[in-house]
């Protein structure tokens, strides 16, 4: 814990053999960039297979984990959506209790699961989503408790097509509000919400919209981007790179993402992990990441959760 009451920086560890036959060598190389958390995609390290747990992946994981001294977050399957359509919300949920107990069993602290998404359609439609997805999160949010971790919910951009609904920050928050659950909390993911802004003309508005969000902060996803929509036919990821297009998952400092208007203004939860999510592309900057968001992190102002109804 940092003296301002941060948990620290993590970054994201990249998969290399389908058998994690490998993965401790991954881990190894990421402690040495000296972080205190280590994120986990458990999404695509098939651990869960049908909605269970495959046990001998599930050994293979727990091994390569054991006896460091950093602390775990996991990212759960991405497909995860409680805003869908009814009746497969128990097929998600099944998913995600898989994920939570791979998750507990690993000693984390943050799950990440992401906001809900649905198409574009008329008010009631999309209300009616949001009234399902916290009457799931709350569940899940029980689910999180009993197994002593906190379920972080990412904010999303809905992509480049117009034909899907995601959640502004400013209304993630609200609905976490009235979710009001201690283990139900926040993934900031800037680029995403950047994105999103940009997207719906309203640049103008990032800060303020994390600002109403960071209380529920309890976990970031650090990396930077331009906030440009990706709607240009491109040959490689390194066009992309030079229009500043999409969601590049860039080390800090490369995009144009108001950091240090962002840690002046906004205030997180004890307990924050600033992690960084970076494309593999640029892990050769990897260790200037982990420095500049080490700098974020201690400049940081933290407070208090918000309250939680009795």
């Amino acid at each position: 814990m940092l003296s301002n009451g941060a948990a620290g920086t993590g970054i994201t560890a990249h998969k290399r053999r389908n058998d994690l036959s490998d993965f401790a060598d991954e881990l190894d190389m990421i402690e040495r960039l000296g972080v205190e958390w280590i994120e986990l995609s458990t999404f695509d390290m098939d651990v869960v297979v049908g909605g269970r747990i495959r046990r001998p992946q599930m050994e293979a994981l727990k091994r390569a984990c054991a006896g460091r001294s950093v602390g775990y977050t996991v990212h759960g399957p991405l497909a995860i959506n409680f805003m869908d359509e009814p009746y497969r919300l128990q097929r998600h949920m099944d998913v995600l209790a898989a994920s939570l107990e791979v998750a507990a069993e690993l000693d984390a602290a943050h799950y990440v699961i992401h906001s809900g998404l649905a198409p574009i359609q008329q008010g009631d439609g999309l209300e009616a989503a949001y009234a399902r997805q916290r009457e799931w999160l709350a569940r899940a949010g029980d689910v999180a408790r009993s197994t002593g971790l906190v379920l972080c919910v990412e904010t999303l951009f809905a992509g480049f097509d117009g034909k899907v609904h995601a959640s502004s920050p400013r209304r993630l928050a609200t609905e976490l509000a009235a979710i009001d659950h201690p283990n139900v909390r926040a993934t900031i993911d800037f680029s995403h919400s950047w994105l999103m802004l940009d997207w719906e003309g309203r640049r103008a508005d990032f800060v303020e919209e994390i600002r109403t969000l960071a209380p529920f902060g309890r976990h970031l996803h650090i990396h930077d981007s331009f906030g440009r929509q990706d709607d240009i036919w491109m040959y490689t990821e390194g066009e992309r790179l030079a229009y500043g297009h999409g969601d590049l998952h860039l080390p800090v400092g490369w995009g144009d993402i108001p950091w240090q208007t962002l840690i002046a203004e906004c205030v997180f939860p004890q307990g924050t992990v600033f992690n960084i999510e970076l494309n593999q592309r640029y892990w050769y900057a990897a260790q200037e990441t982990v420095e500049a968001t080490k700098a974020l992190a201690a400049r940081a102002r933290i407070g208090a959760e918000p309250a939680v109804a009795a």
